[in-house]
């Protein structure tokens, strides 16, 4: 959940917001370029932004996780590679192109990482490359190494905005979040709006500090953030093939507790993984299943996986429509498929915080449906209806709200809990897809 509920009425309000979370950790610097170009596999003109985070003096502290896919991009074989490296010193991402099984991807990911070396005075192992976009296209890298100069002279240390905005593809608006621990400060921006169920850890995060965390350190508190905000996600159900968090300290501010920085690091996550959400493609409503009362993590986290997967009950809360039979159909599935029985006799569940199954049956009435359907609404981020061409478009490029469709599982059987995010499924969501490279 969010640490603070936001609530915008304009672009501008929201703005204004991103502003309060923009400052840059010091010994970090931001530049970007943007450029046109025709990709080569489907000949229409295009624009690209390259994204440069910069820090004055590379350091050994920094660590990634990665996607599990098994066809995973050019850039992510390389980050797994420079895990290995004493330091890093940059990070270069671009969106419109994923760089995923393109014919001479590394090789082309490599010089990119190159000439930014050269620009920087970096090595080029020092140099973390991502790209986000379509899949199976070929980078423009004439193009790519032609803005590096001017990427560089952009360079500036106070915002790392022009770095969120940079990154976005099909993402309505940049996802920002800060936090500062005495001194110190954590900030984290991230793009992904479709093909979006990490598992890692077209996803991408980056998260800059100035607190001084040892690598070992670092990278165990990256992977436990991860486990509890960014892998208990789902969009669509689809696992990217370039999913990457990455994070990088330039050690500067000492004596932050590490439990204080672990703390921070994890809000940062949580929050920019519900933005992740709320800002998928076509979504109208974010859900927020809780799960509690579970045999243990893995098993609640399994179930509320498979009810903000499933495709009938996405539907019906697109809809507005409060159609819990769809929601105990998505619960009945998941539990029935496994190989040992659960007991449901005690389970409980609450949609809204309103009571709706106990005791193995259905506890509705006019009422509370009324009650139910009113949560939906209020939960909807906006309301839209097809133009005169039959496409649907968000109305809005900004986050109206943080409230979700809350849906509590009390199975009554253990002790763990878990809470996962999901989205409903609509129109907007079919219609960007099918669209998507045309």
């Amino acid at each position: 959940m969010a640490s603070t509920e936001l609530t915008f009425q304009t672009t501008a309000e929201h703005r204004a917001w991103l502003k309060t979370q923009e400052t840059l950790p010091r010994g970090f610097s931001v530049g970007t370029a943007s450029f046109d170009f025709i990709p080569a596999e489907a000949p229409k003109p295009a624009t690209m932004t390259l994204s440069l985070i910069k820090l004055d003096q590379p350091s050994p502290d920094f660590g990634a996780v990665f996607t599990r896919n098994a066809f995973p991009g050019a850039p992510v074989i390389i980050g797994r590679q420079r895990l290995d490296e004493e330091s890093l010193g940059a990070l270069v991402i671009n969106n419109k192109i994923s760089n995923v099984c393109a014919p001479g991807g590394v090789e082309t990911a490599e010089k990119i990482c190159a000439s930014v070396a050269a620009a920087t005075g970096l090595k080029a192992e020092q140099v973390l490359p991502s790209s986000t976009g379509v899949i199976g296209w070929q980078l423009p890298v004439t193009e790519i190494q032609a803005v590096i100069p001017t990427a560089t002279a952009q360079l500036q240390s106070e915002s790392i905005l022009p770095a969120a905005e940079g990154i976005m593809t099909t993402d309505l608006y940049p996802k920002l979040r800060s936090v500062e621990i005495g001194d110190g400060r954590i900030v984290g921006i991230a793009k992904g709006a479709g093909m979006v169920e990490p598992n890692m850890a077209t996803m991408l995060v980056f998260i800059l500090t100035d607190i001084a965390m040892p690598r070992d350190v670092l990278r165990a508190q990256l992977k436990a953030a991860v486990d509890v905000s960014f892998n208990r996600i789902s969009i669509d159900t689809d696992t990217s093939t370039s999913d990457t968090v990455a994070v990088v300290s330039s050690g500067l501010v000492q004596d932050v507790a590490p439990d204080n920085f672990a703390a921070g690091l994890r809000q940062i996550c949580r929050d920019l993984a519900e933005d992740v959400v709320r800002n998928g493609e076509g979504v109208r409503h974010v859900l927020r299943v809780k799960v509690s009362s579970a045999p243990d993590a893995v098993f609640a986290t399994a179930l509320g996986r498979a009810v903000v997967n499933a495709p009938l009950f996405k539907c019906a809360v697109a809809g507005n429509d409060p159609n819990v039979g769809r929601l105990v159909q998505a619960i009945g599935r998941h539990l029935g498929n496994l190989d040992d029985p659960t007991d449901t006799s005690r389970m409980r569940l609450t949609l809204g915080g309103i009571e709706i199954f106990a005791d193995g049956v259905f506890q509705l009435n006019p009422e509370k449906e009324r009650a139910l359907e009113a949560h939906l609404t209020q939960a909807e981020l906006y309301q839209s209806a097809p133009t005169a061409e039959g496409a649907y478009h968000p109305p809005v490029d900004y986050p109206p709200h943080e409230r979700c469709v809350e849906i509590g599982i009390d199975l009554g059987i253990g002790g763990a809990k878990s809470t996962v995010l999901g989205a409903d499924l609509t129109h907007e969501y079919v219609t960007e897809n099918a669209d998507y490279r045309s």
